[in-house]
């Protein structure tokens, strides 16, 4: 560390890099994020050692997903909501456009609700292990 980082404020983030998920199903995990939800696959690997594989994908605003698959990966506890990270948030720009695009997929999508504080749009829906993804809807 050098004596300028140590005297600056904050630790120097720029922002999220990634988020990683563990999934149950890799085949079908991979489909929905890559197929349904449209991320650009960047890396993709078989890690024989774990009996794991890793997907790299990358999202139009650069940030990316580390999608993991390993044997026997207990479920995440979701309801009631335990600690830890709580949901994925997706910044889209027409929140109803999006709505559609799912609900045409077969997902279920909650009704589209508007922050008491922000007064922007935001819903959820779920990715095939039931990790809470939310729709929140930005302007360009």
């Amino acid at each position: 560390m050098t004596a300028e980082t140590a005297m600056s404020p904050g630790a120097g983030l720029k922002g999220a890099h990634h988020v990683a998920i563990i999934c149950g199903d890799y085949r079908r995990s991979r489909a929905f994020y890559v197929d349904l939800l449209g991320l650009e696959v960047i890396d993709e690997n078989y890690r024989a050692e774990r009996d794991s594989y890793k997907l790299d994908l990358r999202l139009p605003c650069g940030s990316r997903i580390e999608l993991f698959s390993f044997p026997a990966a207990p479920p995440r506890p979701s309801y009631p909501e335990a600690r830890g990270l709580r949901h994925l948030a997706f910044a889209v720009a027409d929140i109803e456009r999006s709505v559609a695009y799912l609900q045409s997929r077969g997902l279920d999508v909650e009704p589209i609700r508007v922050d008491e504080y922000s007064g922007q749009r935001f819903t959820f829906f779920s990715d095939p292990d039931s990790l809470p993804l939310e729709l929140y809807e930005v302007a360009d």
